[in-house]
């Protein structure tokens, strides 16, 4: 008998939608009866993707006798993070600020009116279970203490986290920071595996992108090398799915070797970028091959027949972690006869397993200094994907949002500059076109489409990488249809989401629904914080449409937050790509005549990021092609800053030895 998750949307709902657990979505009927029925509220929170949640309802939300339990003294409330972030956010910071450890499957009990008083993250099925006791005991006999405690936890919420980390505002930024920011960063670094040296271990690809900038300024070889060891050694690892192309979410050890399987859609996203950036550097054909691979990874498994992408892939097939990734030494060598020596060599398999039971996790060779594969190595991969494409496949979340979609149209979009590859803009157009066919309406941006779109508005995140992918698109294509889309849902966001009072934005709209605390995201983690990618999307935008007034908020937004971007760039690394933008000053690209398309595809290769590319093959409103109307059978390149031009120049080497002269 399924309970009433079974007319969710969320992929993740539905997965519990057959528990004997009375689970109720979030909203108003399962509030309401906490309150006419004075139960404390068990909210339960997680992803479809995640393991640790599916051993949860394994162990305890599919037994019989702990579902009675959860139905008799609470109201419970399932939640997919990835669907309403808001909630999670609250409440995840809520059990961090009691001294728990946060993560996923988040479970948090409240007052009837919503309060946190307790929480934490995986229990054990026993664990469980007295724990539901003890809670509901603590809820009848202390309601006072528990009140009294939930009320003090509400207020601490309530606190903006800017009244603890923003400040009065720099006056200048000085590029001595980015020094400041590069040898925290270094001191951090495993020179071993690459990465930040802890386990597990998450890519932070804002991090990487930061330092290519920083790289791109000052010339310091270690920051290049910090950057390109690191892509190597995930490329290398078992991180990277070594046959099927796209990354897993995060390593359990230090050196990216045992993955949980899940793969996220936004790392991807992210790392398609970071990629194409490195190779525009170093033309490494490894980090080319990583790119491509991906993207055949995206279009085969994780494509929508409209053109958007679908949100993750689970860690398990037929219940086992990695099984659908992993082989043993009688697989290989059912596929590949003779042959299976040496692929089992080139990825470090052995006839006992590298991993669990048996299995194998491939992975290459650190040590090598030839980083393509040979032509018998893809022939070999080639025949195991055939293989392992009619597996059981793991669990799908089908849901396609906003947000990562658009994160995903910027790393197409920057893979299309790198390498040239038309279908990779082709890409990035059709999953625009979905996103403006299935998830904006009415003026409106919504959060996830399944079948149809969520009534959940989207939320600042959404609409900060919606307006990076437009004006990327206009960047790569001289549409200004795209620019003028970017410029409505700026006005847009300032008009719904901005807080006068401390110069920020809101996740979530003031049309939205009340929580207990309006919280803003300040922070950078694996995904970049939502009001640094605002604050970059205002300078971006603001040197694009020359409004002033935008540049001058987004440096504003940094100014305040200055001391914390140089103290703590590891949770700040997407502010510091923004303030090395800042420092190091943007110049603008502007081509005018009928092959500016032509010369800003000979330019898209190299690295240049602190530039701004505008163009036009006849006539444009756009500022900063005033009065360069283009001329019949002539096309100019004008490299300017701050509105100032240097003489202009006929083809794009030249445009280019004027860059580097900047």
């Amino acid at each position: 008998m399924p309970n009433r998750l079974i007319n969710a949307t969320s992929p993740y709902l539905l997965q519990h939608a057959h528990n004997p657990v009375d689970w109720y979505e979030w909203g108003n009927e399962a509030l309401d009866m906490a309150i006419k029925e004075d139960k404390p509220i068990l909210v339960s929170i997680g992803y479809s993707a995640c393991h640790w949640c599916h051993v949860m309802e394994h162990e305890s939300f599919e037994n019989p006798d702990i579902a009675e339990i959860m139905n008799e003294f609470f109201v419970c409330i399932k939640v997919d993070r990835e669907e309403r972030p808001d909630i999670d956010h609250v409440y995840m910071e809520a059990v961090q600020a009691m001294q728990q450890n946060g993560g996923w499957p988040l479970n948090v009990f409240l007052t009837p009116n919503q309060q946190p008083f307790f929480g934490g993250t995986y229990f054990p099925a026993k664990n469980w279970s007295l724990l539901l006791r003890q809670i509901n005991q603590a809820f009848r006999e202390k309601r006072t203490e528990i009140n009294q405690s939930a009320e003090s936890l509400s207020e601490h919420l309530q606190k903006s986290d800017l009244h603890r980390f923003a400040n009065e505002g720099a006056d200048s930024f000085k590029r001595e920071s980015l020094e400041s920011m590069f040898q925290i960063l270094s001191k951090r670094f495993d020179t071993t595996w690459g990465g930040i040296e802890k386990a597990p271990k998450f890519v932070m690809p804002s991090i990487w992108l930061f330092l290519l900038r920083y790289y791109a300024a000052s010339k310091d070889e270690q920051a290049l090398h910090m950057v390109s060891h690191t892509l190597r050694q995930l490329a290398f690892g078992g991180i990277y799915d070594q046959l099927g192309g796209g990354f897993s979410r995060y390593s359990v050890d230090a050196e990216w070797f045992a993955p949980h399987f899940e793969k996220m859609l936004y790392d991807n996203a992210q790392l398609l970028t970071l990629y194409a950036e490195a190779y525009s550097i170093t033309k490494d054909n490894l980090f080319r091959e990583v790119v491509f691979q991906t993207v055949a990874w995206l279009k085969r498994e994780m494509t929508h027949p409209g053109g958007g992408f679908y949100s993750a892939l689970d860690a398990d097939s037929e219940g086992v972690e990695g099984k659908f990734y992993t082989w043993t030494e009688k697989e290989i060598n059912d596929v590949l006869g003779v042959d299976s020596d040496l692929l089992m060599k080139y990825y470090e398999c052995t006839s006992g397993g590298n991993w669990e039971e048996g299995r194998n996790i491939f992975r290459r060779d650190r040590n090598t200094e030839n980083t393509t594969e040979s032509e018998e190595i893809k022939n070999l991969k080639q025949k195991l994907l055939q293989v392992r494409n009619k597996r059981i496949l793991p669990g799908l979340d089908d849901k396609i949002l906003t947000g990562w979609n658009a994160m995903t149209i910027q790393g197409l979009v920057d893979a299309y500059k790198a390498f040239q590859e038309p279908e990779f803009l082709a890409l990035a157009l059709n999953t625009i076109s979905f996103l403006e066919n299935h998830l904006i309406e009415d003026g409106k941006v919504y959060r996830a489409f399944k079948n149809k779109h969520s009534e959940t508005e989207g939320f600042l995140e959404d609409y900060a990488f919606l307006i990076r992918a437009y004006t990327s698109l206009y960047q790569v294509t001289f549409n200004e249809g795209w620019l003028h889309k970017a410029s409505t849902w700026c006005e847009y966001v300032q008009l719904n989401f901005y807080d006068s009072q401390e110069g920020y934005f809101f996740i979530s709209s003031e049309t939205a629904e009340a929580l207990i605390a309006r919280k803003k995201e300040i922070f950078d983690n694996v995904i970049p914080g939502s009001n640094s990618v605002m604050a970059r999307n205002l300078f971006t935008a603001g040197l694009l449409l020359d409004r002033e007034d935008w540049k001058d908020l987004g440096r504003e937004m940094v100014s305040k937050l200055y001391g914390m971007i140089e103290s703590e760039p590891s949770y700040m690394c997407h502010w510091g790509v923004l303030l090395t933008e800042m420092i190091h000053g943007m110049s603008e690209v502007v081509i005018s005549g009928n092959e500016a398309l032509a010369f800003r595809h000979e330019l898209d290769p190299y690295f240049l990021p602190f530039t701004i590319t505008v163009g036009t093959q006849d006539k444009s409103e756009l500022a900063l092609l005033a009065d360069r109307e283009a001329k019949p059978n002539k096309t100019l390149i004008y490299i300017c800053q701050n509105k100032t031009c240097k003489l202009p120049v006929h083809n794009p080497t030249e445009a280019l030895l004027q860059l580097k002269s900047s």
